[in-house]
């Protein structure tokens, strides 16, 4: 990346990752005091899915600027990737298909726990986390790496925050859903 606005652009996804993890670290920390998940759209929730969504748009763009950049092998890095990348993505789209569009935004609308939310109490984070290291992989960037890592660490402990709020929202049904499921894989 050799453009000054590109380089901005990276300050600000970067800055946007530290924002989310520290509001995630907050809500760990601060259960009562949560900023996330919401039972209805406020501020927070819009700032937060503001700053999801710039880097949601701005991480491709990485992939674009920096493409290429690295420096291991690049020829094998595609037959490991792109599966990598295809499963996760898959797995995003049928967990968001599964959940619908007000829950996967974060709203209270009942518990799930068919479809891929029998393996994973989370398959969209999991779906996620295959997908950005199957890109960062493909793009053999830096930049990429360091961008979509940090995507997968927001969404990894994003968990930590939600399942509080959850057992609140869903007592005894949520507290039995997580002994037939785990968190991750």
């Amino acid at each position: 990346m050799n453009a000054e606005w590109a380089q901005g652009l990276l300050l600000a996804n970067l800055l946007s990752h530290m924002l989310l993890l520290a509001g995630v670290l907050w809500c760990i920390a601060f259960p009562a005091r949560r900023l996330y998940p919401m039972t209805s759209p406020n501020a927070w929730y819009y700032a937060i899915w503001t700053l999801f969504g710039f880097i949601f748009l701005s991480n491709p763009a990485f992939v674009y600027l920096d493409w290429n950049s690295g420096m291991w092998p690049s020829g094998f890095r595609f037959w490991l990737a792109l599966p990598v990348a295809f499963l996760g993505a898959a797995l995003v789209t049928w967990g968001m298909v599964t959940l619908g569009a007000k829950r996967t935004s974060g709203l209270a609308d009942g518990l799930v726990s068919s479809g891929p939310y029998l393996v994973t109490r989370n398959p969209q984070y999991v779906g996620d986390f295959f997908l950005f290291v199957g890109v960062a992989l493909i793009a053999k960037s830096g930049v990429v790496l360091v961008t979509h890592l940090l995507t997968a660490l927001v969404l990894l402990v994003a968990p930590l925050a939600e399942e509080p709020w959850l057992e609140e929202q869903y007592g005894e049904a949520y507290a039995a859903y997580r002994l037939t499921a785990p968190r991750y894989l």
